[in-house]
């Protein structure tokens, strides 16, 4: 019996310590795949994506790069996205803000080749620049119920801190029950000076992350337009759902437009993917939800995220854990023990 999926593409952040070797532990046998990788990297002067796969050593001052994190995750998860037993098919492709460019290869709109040249050099021009940065801040509780007048407030003090004078401060990513906001030091510190710690580690700033869609990553979108040639994309296999919850569809997608919006709007704006998952399921109605390695940490938000929407009349986090105990809805490929409802075996 066929098991529909929307697959799930994550973001940076998600390559960490327990991740070292996944391409060697999961996937050995896509060594084709990789050594295409490995020789633009090597063409550029950059360590191959295999050789930073299987280090002896983590250490996030270097894992936590644009140019070393963003080709191992994208790696990763396009190596996971075609892994998947035969049985499931993948109804729809989204991602998480870097997750959106892994989601244009797995989607079949640019090649694997293409899809890593475009990460590849997004993440390194991300890490050149470096400007501003990212914290992450919960605005619902424990149970994961939505909780609109919080968000609202928290999103308030945002815009209030951005009105001041030499203060940068927005929305970077609505993430289940988390905001990313980004801005430049003078906002992040005032976000930071404004708001009670919770579970004693937020508000948490993510090391080596950049103010990522904002306006502040204007000079990246423009450069990455220069190097890059959006002549390489091609018609999507299957629909795509991008960081505003809009469907780009097989045979009627505006190449132009999508290419616009992938180093236009979706650099330079606020990305939902809250609502990008939401409008997955509405559309899609889809038996599983399939989060690609690297990492589990975006479950928590794909989870959040059905629970805000009342998807399957699920309200709390209680309500989401007695669902997936009846039959499993969402799989994260990064996680041992969930990986096999996804690839159909122990090892792949």
């Amino acid at each position: 019996m066929t098991r529909t999926a929307v697959l799930i593409c994550p973001g940076r952040g998600t390559y960490n310590k327990p991740e070292l070797g996944y391409l060697h532990r999961y996937h050995a046998e896509k060594s084709a795949l990789f050594a295409g990788f490995d020789a633009a990297r090597a063409e550029l002067g950059q360590e191959e994506v295999t050789a930073l796969d299987g280090a002896k050593r983590f250490s996030v001052s270097k894992y936590s790069r644009g140019d070393v994190a963003s080709p191992l995750i994208y790696a990763s998860a396009l190596a996971d996205a075609q892994s998947l037993a035969e049985d499931i098919e993948v109804v729809a492709v989204t991602g998480n803000s870097m997750g959106w460019y892994i989601a244009l290869a797995a989607a079949g709109a640019l090649s694997p080749q293409d899809g890593f040249e475009l990460v590849d050099t997004m993440g390194s021009l991300m890490q050149e620049h470096l400007i501003g940065g990212q914290l992450v801040y919960p605005f619902t509780g424990a149970d994961w119920r939505a909780d609109p007048v919080r968000k609202a407030e928290l999103l308030a003090l945002v815009a209030e801190i951005n009105t001041r004078e030499g203060h940068v401060l927005a929305l970077s990513i609505d993430l289940g029950g988390m905001l990313v906001l980004a801005g430049d030091e003078a906002g992040l510190s005032a976000f930071e000076a404004a708001v009670p710690t919770v579970d004693e580690r937020f508000p948490m700033r993510l090391a080596n992350h950049a103010g990522f869609h904002t306006a502040l990553q204007e000079p990246v979108a423009q450069e990455g337009r220069d190097r890059l040639d959006g002549g390489k994309l091609r018609q999507p296999q299957l629909p795509l759902i991008d960081g505003r919850g809009a469907i780009w569809q097989p045979g009627a997608t505006d190449l132009e437009a999508l290419w616009d919006y992938t180093l236009g709007h979706q650099v330079v704006e606020s990305y939902d993917f809250s609502r990008a998952v939401q409008n997955a399921a509405l559309e899609f109605a889809p038996d599983l939800f399939i989060v690609t390695g690297p990492g589990t940490t975006l479950g928590g938000a794909v989870a959040q995220s059905l629970v805000h929407q009342g998807w399957r009349s699920m309200e709390d986090k209680a309500g989401f854990k007695a669902k997936q105990a009846e039959a499993p809805m969402l799989v994260s490929m990064g996680d041992e023990a969930q990986r096999p409802l996804a690839t159909g075996s122990s090892r792949g």
